[in-house]
């Protein structure tokens, strides 16, 4: 059943994207937040899709504690289904990507078409410069930012890096981080076809102030209340930590990445 449920849900991705991608291909004459509200018009269609096809429910707990003004959002990574449900969860937000998704037949096509923060992960120090310069701009705009700190999926348990881009891009555009801890990967894993029908949780931390703070230690807050928040509402990822000492670690973590 959950092959079938997941062929099923392939077929209808690109059945609703590519229409959704040329559409967007041709109206690049109105203004950007005219485009954005037009385009990210796909994802209740997708999220409707997933409950529906695939099964995938979610839950969000703490929405109380979102700001009222355009912040930077720092979230887990575990899969694809974040970039499409946090659209749906906060206001309306852009992301920082790699540069090279909107080279994506169709999707990146739509990608490329929306406000966003589109960065050369192999510009080092000027890729962090790229954040932040257009970042700034996005949030001026009335655009959320959304940062994934760790750089790329990881699977549920495991911990990588938590670059300091976004906290830096926050704290130079003096606006509040707002932590986001979530379960997707249990049931939308990296690169893997089948997903599992259940209920995603979506914790949203309390937002946290940047005035008087450094960049580091808003990075270091922001991570102590996701892994937190993380062992809190789903220990059973992180039941082998106390036998091998301490957080389980990524393979691979690149210090040089900007995120």
């Amino acid at each position: 059943m959950h092959l079938i449920r997941s062929f099923l849900f392939a077929i209808l991705l690109t059945l609703i994207t590519v229409p959704y991608a040329i559409f967007a291909t041709l109206i690049f004459w109105l203004p950007p937040m005219t485009r954005h509200r037009l385009i990210t018009s796909w994802v209740p269609v997708m999220m409707w899709v997933i409950r529906h096809v695939l099964g995938i429910r979610y839950r969000v707990i703490g929405a109380e504690n979102m700001p009222t003004v355009p912040s930077v959002i720092l979230a887990k990574h575990q899969s694809a289904w974040e970039t499409i449900a946090l659209q749906q969860i906060f206001p309306p937000l852009c992301y920082v990507l790699k540069r090279e998704l909107l080279r994506v037949p169709f999707f990146g096509w739509g990608l490329a078409s929306i406000p966003g923060i589109a960065i050369d992960r192999a510009a080092g120090k000027d890729a962090l410069s790229q954040v932040v310069e257009q970042g700034r701009q996005r949030l001026k705009e009335g655009l959320w930012v959304a940062v994934f700190p760790e750089g790329t999926r990881v699977a549920p348990g495991t911990v990588r890096r938590y670059k300091p881009g976004g906290a830096i891009l926050a704290k130079r555009a003096g606006v509040p981080v707002v932590p986001v801890a979530h379960n997707a990967g249990e049931f939308w894993r990296r690169n893997a076809f089948i997903k599992r029908p259940g209920e995603i949780i979506v914790s949203i931390g309390p937002a946290i102030d940047v005035k008087g703070v450094k960049a580091e230690e808003i990075n270091l807050r922001a991570e102590a209340w996701i892994e937190g928040e993380m062992r809190r509402l789903f220990p059973h990822h992180y039941a082998g930590e106390a036998a091998a000492g301490g957080p389980a670690q990524g393979a691979g973590a690149r210090d040089g990445e900007a995120g």
